[in-house]
């Protein structure tokens, strides 16, 4: 077994697929349609990330993010804010190697450096 799709609820359905598209430089299955798309990477090693129109948004902080490894931290973060990314008001512990931003819909993820 293994994971098929990370299914993500969204409120800004179309903002977010175009900022999930441009951040992991995936690419629809299908054409979205009645709300729903699944990106899928072209290359075929990450899991396929779907997003699910939702009349309201959420309320609260979501439970579960992604972590976005990288070995460019800074200059990856810098990009994702470009694409609308803002950064959270996180409190971070000295020698963290992760920065903590929120996608167009207010969901959490972090940017983690690779050594």
């Amino acid at each position: 077994m293994r994971i098929g799709s990370i299914v993500i609820h969204c409120h800004e359905f179309d903002r977010m697929v175009t900022f999930w598209q441009n951040a992991l430089h995936y690419v629809p299955r299908r054409p979205a349609k009645d709300g729903w798309v699944v990106l899928r990477d072209p290359e075929g090693k990450g899991p396929n990330l779907s997003f699910q129109l939702r009349e309201k948004r959420r309320p609260g902080r979501n439970w579960m993010h992604l972590d976005l490894y990288t070995k460019k931290q800074e200059e990856e973060v810098n990009r994702l804010l470009q694409l609308g990314a803002r950064r959270y008001p996180w409190r971070y512990r000295p020698g963290s190697d992760f920065v903590v931003l929120e996608d167009p819909d207010g969901n959490l993820f972090c940017v983690v450096q690779l050594p």
